[in-house]
């Protein structure tokens, strides 16, 4: 029996919460506690809290936890259109209550967890476009193809993410969610460079999903 979408709804915007204080919150954790985690920790942390969430919740929901996510998975027939709003008011708002709790317990450091580019907003669209064209191109390959093992999908995933993270993350703080990077701007209050993460993400996400709905051809 399908799940309720309120019951989805509920666990989208849990997960979204989770991933944006496990995630940037590490970033913030390590500022607050003088550099107490690493870059490299910081990239693992987003990656484990994606995984761990997707092995939690991807029978639930979806597990989708990204709007960029669920965009492409309508735009390829993997996702009822009709429910696409519905994730992303989940998404956005779980996103905003994450980084609500982040303010609450270390105050105006959840800056630290607002995305923003380092080189220049050119090379920080363009690497949040490569990077989740990557995550969607193996997020279509694990969650839509029966000849991928499937049951290593949350794993791949993680490791995209984490990957990702680590890269791309000295140039445009390592997004690909426009969730991910509006929940802490909002409670900031640092709007300026938003627009990119807003734009970028789903742009990759739709490119990713379209180039494996074209290499997979008839292959179901």
């Amino acid at each position: 029996m399908p799940v309720p979408l309120p019951k989805r709804l509920l666990v989208e915007a849990i997960g979204v919460a989770l991933i944006v204080f496990f995630g940037p919150g590490s970033a913030v954790i390590s500022a607050h506690q003088g550099g107490a985690i690493s870059h490299e920790g910081i990239a693992a942390a987003n990656g484990l809290i994606v995984m761990a969430l997707i092995y939690a919740a991807g029978h639930v929901s979806g597990a989708h936890f990204n709007p960029g996510v669920t965009l492409s998975f309508a735009a390829f027939r993997h996702f009822n259109l009709r429910d696409v709003l519905p994730y992303w008011v989940a998404q956005f708002g779980g996103a905003i209550g994450g980084a609500a709790l982040l303010w609450a317990l270390f105050g105006g450091s959840v800056d630290i967890a607002v995305t923003g580019p380092s080189t220049g907003d050119a090379d920080a669209f363009v690497i949040e476009v490569v990077m989740t064209f990557l995550l969607m191109f193996v997020i279509m390959a694990v969650a839509t193809d029966s000849r991928a093992a499937g049951q290593a999908a949350a794993l791949a995933i993680g490791v995209v993410v984490g990957l990702d993270v680590l890269v791309g993350g000295p140039i445009s703080s390592g997004s690909m969610n426009p969730a991910r990077s509006l929940g802490p701007a909002v409670v900031a209050g640092e709007l300026t460079s938003l627009w990119i993460y807003l734009i970028a993400p789903p742009l990759g996400a739709l490119l990713g999903a379209a180039t494996y709905t074209f290499v997979r051809g008839d292959n179901p």
